[in-house]
């Protein structure tokens, strides 16, 4: 079997294999662009020839190095021209019978001793494999797009794969500066099959109407750190695409999360396909374009009717460093805040926990002194919530637990004046069963601040279905003020951000427990495939376990869904007292501080 791969065929020559073909040779590699189309041929060369032109510009290649790539690339539209390949990488169409044919046809073609590599997201590589005369001789490479921008590469492997032919690929992945893990033969292999559950699960909640396209994304932007929200990039990746994907992942797990939502069928049907069609979730300036242009769904300005109740005066309940971050977004926005606490002594602590972040804030620009002083001079710490008998809105920020919250906002009922807005910082309990605890139900709301508060732009707004259409309004107006981005949506378990983001941590876990891939490779995965800013079992730890499943076991209990099931090996962890960075131990060990 070879192993120098010098000369590598790459058939298909869409955008992902004009990328591959772009890293194999600014790489040093000959590389032969097989495509039936002679359009998408001349489209590859005029590709690879503006992609060289920015690269030189930016001072990442010289010159020379660029004419020398474009040397050793040539293009063919016939099968043939792959005689001579060590390595060919298929990126045909995402179907079995195309790429099946593909495989048959390169038998007669290539050397026994080449390998045949399908660069499939979604379909299985040992039936592939088992189209070649030569079934030992076939794995997966699964590039992400864009290929050249892309560390992580999946290298994947049937029961019937020969490890030379592994090892050969890996070694060349790493030369080509990516980051190679090895997975099994499943539909979606580590990195797809983690995300396009989690793609699926907003395409269903958008079909809903439960929430905005634009507030779906922005949630998964602001909340998470993700760089494309889920809706913006199934238009990118192809909802034709992502459909086919999930087809195949269904029929491996029979799990009711992978069934393509039926929106993506209809989408498809109808040819809005995405990006490439013009029109998908989004509508675009032109077909292939990036530029959203308005339409018949993208909200107004002035979405928000109604004028809203004045607040000048804000109330925090609370002594964490959720309630302390909340209390200093406030202050800094210019309201007067009362922090108020179980005790005049824990809502000192808390102040005092401000004073540090604002003196950090100081400390790095961020902020003036005489900022730092004005805020903490907006800041009032009480012992009681009486404090609160003059405030316009007051914030709860308690223990995540409904009789507690049921209890404070019953004791906000009686202490705060009439007309003033109840708002309840929950991330998972019912914000009703919250608000029928008051006589003023009306006047209650959900405001899901992120951790930590000062830092992240994210407010999910939640309304009930008793609250005050003028409540809404004033809670909107205020996130504009404190410079928070709000989002809409209704009141059910995990709102927008955790509806979306369990589901899938969750699955990261199902995956390890079936020994399919380590966490360190998971997190790889995510990190460099899906562009996350933490692998799930990174994040899982600093969330803590416990409110991990906490939050799934709600999840689980509102939609029933099977597939939403907390996993076992959760459950153990958090039962043993391995609850992430704070207890030392989760999924990984930590230094004690």
């Amino acid at each position: 079997m070879d192993t120098s791969l010098s000369t590598i065929a790459v058939v298909g020559l869409g955008t992902m294999g004009t990328g591959i073909a772009e890293v194999l040779a600014l790489a040093g590699r000959e590389v032969i662009g097989i495509d039936i189309s002679e359009a998408a041929a001349l489209g590859a060369v005029a590709s690879l020839e503006a992609s060289t032109a920015r690269a030189v510009g930016r001072g990442r290649i010289t010159e020379q190095e660029r004419t020398d790539a474009l040397a050793r690339f040539r293009t063919s539209d016939d099968l043939g021209a792959a005689a001579d390949a060590e390595l060919v990488i298929e990126v045909v169409p995402e179907t079995y019978e195309i790429k099946q044919q593909v495989f048959r046809e390169l038998d007669a073609i290539v050397s026994p001793t080449a390998i045949l590599a399908t660069g499939t997201n979604a379909l299985s590589v040992t039936r592939l494999a088992a189209e070649s005369q030569h079934p030992e001789r076939v794995l997966g490479l699964h590039f992400f797009n864009p290929a050249p921008a892309m560390k992580l590469v999946e290298v994947v492997s049937s029961v019937l794969t020969a490890p030379p032919a592994v090892e050969a690929v890996t070694a060349l992945a790493r030369e080509l500066g990516k980051e190679p893990v090895a997975v099994g033969d499943r539909p979606g292999f580590v990195a797809d099959g983690l995300l396009f559950g989690y793609l699926n699960q907003a395409a269903a909640m958008y079909e809903a109407n439960y929430a905005s396209r634009e507030d779906i994304d922005a949630a998964m932007k602001l909340g998470c750190g993700l760089p494309m929200g889920p809706l913006a990039l199934l238009d990118l990746i192809g909802i034709d695409t992502a459909r086919t994907v999930l087809e195949a992942m269904y029929s491996a797990s029979h799990d009711r999360l992978h069934a393509p939502a039926p929106v993506l069928g209809q989408l498809s049907g109808a040819g809005l396909t995405g990006r490439k069609a013009g029109r998908g979730f989004y509508t675009y300036d032109a077909p292939g374009g990036q530029t959203v242009v308005p339409d018949a769904l993208t909200p107004a300005a002035d979405a928000v009717s109604g004028a809203g109740r004045e607040v000048a005066s804000v109330g925090v309940a609370g002594s964490g460093t959720m309630a302390s971050g909340i209390a200093e977004v406030f202050a800094k926005a210019g309201f007067a805040v009362v922090l108020a606490a179980r005790s005049q002594e824990k809502a000192d602590v808390a102040k005092g926990r401000i004073a540090k972040s604002l003196e950090r804030s100081v400390a790095k620009g961020r902020l003036t002194a005489e900022d730092r002083d004005g805020t903490l001079a907006r800041i009032t710490a009480a012992g009681s919530l009486d404090a609160f008998a003059e405030v316009d809105l007051a914030v709860e920020a308690v223990a995540e637990d409904l009789e507690i919250k049921r209890q404070l906002f019953a004791a906000l009922d009686k202490v705060c004046r009439p007309g003033a807005v109840l708002a309840t910082t929950t991330s998972s309990l019912p914000v009703v069963a919250i608000a029928r605890a008051t006589a003023r139900p009306e006047d209650v709301i959900g405001m899901h601040f992120f951790n930590p508060a000062p830092a992240m732009k994210l407010v999910e707004v939640v309304r009930t279905v008793l609250t005050a259409d003028d409540v809404h309004a004033t809670v909107r107006a205020v996130c504009a003020k404190i410079r928070k981005h709000p989002v809409d949506c209704g009141d059910r378990a995990g709102f927008i951000v955790n509806a979306l983001l369990f589901p899938y941590l969750n699955n990261a876990i199902k995956m390890v427990e079936e020994h399919y891939a380590s966490l360190d490779d998971i997190d790889a995965a995510m990190k460099l495939g899906g562009g996350y800013p933490m692998g799930p079992f990174e994040l899982l730890d600093v969330v803590g376990l416990d409110v991990s499943l906490a939050i799934e076991k709600v999840l689980h209990a509102e939609f029933r869904d099977p597939g939403l099931a907390p996993a076992p090996l959760l459950e153990h962890l958090v039962a043993a007292g391995c609850l992430g960075r704070k207890t030392g131990r989760g999924f990984r060990e930590y230094a004690r501080r």
